[in-house]
């Protein structure tokens, strides 16, 4: 071994570096080993269309990482070192082809009012959702950031069924497993409101009648309702760097254009790892991988490195569906037909309805380019206008559900058919809001196979590295046996969006990896 640290990190996403600077700060000295050129990941901004304008290449909503035991222990550094946020009042709304809209807003009264003009019953039903996050809510939080399994998520689900009782445990036991076509049909009336809740399901690969959806999309809607939407301010690479300071000020080692080749083991612990230059790294106490776990199994480990169940369950490990990414410069705000004040939430959705969520996820399932995709609208600077200058805006636009692979016919791959179906989406932009095109001075179109390309973690464009039905979900993620981020391997750790809670900025499998990392060591001394 050429080069000796106690930690290797393979992978310098936004878990990587949690990971990595919480044992930097317990004095381990670490390496972080990152393949592409720059880090961050899924965690990226940049000025894609024109100077000047900074586009969250992919992840942009904060509002997980600042609800994360990291950041409520370090938001003091992190700012120190250049990161702040820009939250919006708006969070999130959606708007239909008759040209009207329903938004939400942090003011309860503003958002009811609005739900009682259009259905008295759906002012009734979201005052029932709210109360409802607000009795549940905390136990549900608890659990996303507890490790699976662990006894923090036992005491969670103990504290859950003395204050709930039998009533209550029926009631989150039907959350847990309803799709989100279930809840919303339970609660509310019209099918407009019902699309401000079920579209928050496919930002993962929840199509509305799949079981176990629902939770998600219930504990989004109402927790931006409670407290906003938050993105970094100036771009989300201020977060990335604030990380990578903080990780250097501790003493730790970031390379980028660094790929991890093979974990190396011996006596069936991890001991090292081997780069693409063939120079090899000794990792004395932990090995923590930020990959995927096809690239566990397949890429970093031997044959006889794993146990054949887990071997096989890491190699079937199923994505979800593809994403595209269209990322907007224009001259003037986005032109809605339901009105200016729509310009001023950070998500819109365009579905529009529940039934043309569940047609696009089909078509995506089914190898399909969906007729009418969910377009997620991010309005990032409307939250934070420094990103653009002065009269001009940017306009971060998520397309999903999609297939990883276009349909046959599209010899091309995804090079032939992103043009095109990003004309399809912008037709789908003017018929919300006609005039859009006359505005655009900038346009990038990234597909799945771009996002794959940028970020190897995100298979075949999947944005949240994995499926997240119950077959692989909780303490199935991303198998049996290994979702408290322990492989069967001693000393090598797995960690990042497909493991345990999965895909967002949540700063959980990388902050948890590395306390019960520094816990079992300071029980071996």
């Amino acid at each position: 071994m050429t080069g000796r640290y106690d930690a290797v990190v393979i992978g310098a996403g936004h878990n990587g570096l949690v990971a990595a600077l919480t044992l930097a700060e317990a004095g381990y000295r670490v390496l972080v080993a990152e393949a592409a050129d720059q880090p961050g990941g899924a965690l990226r901004s940049a000025e894609l269309t024109q100077p000047g304008y900074v586009h969250d290449v992919f992840a942009t909503n904060l509002n997980l990482f600042l609800g994360s035991a990291f950041y409520a222990s370090h938001a003091g550094a992190l700012e120190h070192h250049g990161f702040t946020v820009a939250a919006s009042a708006r969070p999130y709304a959606s708007a239909f082809p008759d040209g009207t809209a329903l938004g939400v807003t942090t003011d309860r009264d503003e958002t009811l009012a609005e739900l009682e003009a259009a259905s008295p019953r759906d002012a009734a039903g979201w005052r029932e959702l709210d109360a409802l996050f607000e009795r549940l809510s905390p136990v549900l939080f608890r659990a996303y950031a507890a490790r699976a399994p662990s006894w923090e998520l036992a005491r969670a689900g103990l504290e859950a069924f003395k204050s709930a009782r039998t009533s209550g445990m029926v009631t989150l036991g039907r959350l847990l497993l309803s799709s989100s076509r279930e809840l919303v049909d339970e609660y509310l009336e019209t099918d407009k409101a019902k699309a401000l809740i079920a579209p928050w399901g496919l930002h993962l690969d929840f199509g509305p009648d799949v079981a176990g959806g629902a939770v998600f999309p219930f504990l989004e809607a109402f927790a931006d309702q409670h407290g906003g939407m938050a993105v970094a301010k100036g771009g989300a690479s201020t977060l990335v760097r604030a990380l990578v300071g903080m990780l250097q000020e501790h003493g730790g080692e970031l390379r980028t254009s660094t790929r991890v080749t093979r974990v190396v083991v011996r006596d069936g612990r991890a001991v090292g790892v081997e780069l693409d230059t063939g120079e090899r790294v000794s990792a004395d106490r932990a090995v923590v991988a930020g990959v995927t776990p096809t690239a566990l199994a397949g890429e970093l480990l031997g044959q006889a490195d794993l146990p054949g169940p887990i071997r096989r369950a890491l190699s079937g490990y199923r994505y979800g569906p593809g994403t595209m990414m269209l990322h907007m410069s224009l001259s003037a705000p986005v032109p809605w037909a339901a009105g200016e004040r729509l310009a001023s939430f950070a998500y819109v959705h365009l579905a529009p309805y529940v039934d043309d969520l569940a047609r696009a996820y089909a078509d995506a399932l089914a190898g399909r380019l969906p007729a009418e995709p969910l377009l997620v609208v991010g309005q990032t600077s409307a939250v934070d206008p420094t990103r653009a200058p002065d009269g001009g805006h940017t306009l971060w636009v998520q397309v999903r559900p999609l297939p990883a692979t276009p349909p046959t016919r599209r010899r091309g791959g995804w090079a032939d058919a992103a043009p095109r179906y990003a004309e399809r989406v912008m037709q789908k932009l003017e018929r919300y809001a006609p005039g859009i095109g006359e505005i655009v001075t900038g346009m990038a179109v990234l597909s799945p196979a771009d996002l794959e390309r940028e970020d190897a973690n995100l298979v075949g464009g999947d944005s949240v590295s994995g499926s997240m039905h119950l077959r692989q979900n909780f303490l199935l993620r991303p198998a049996w046996g290994m979702s408290g981020y322990r492989t069967p391997v001693r000393d090598l750790w797995m960690i990042g969006a497909a493991t345990w809670p999965g895909g967002g900025l949540n700063a959980v499998s990388g902050y948890q990896a590395a306390q019960h990392i520094l816990r079992r060591r300071r029980r071996a001394w």
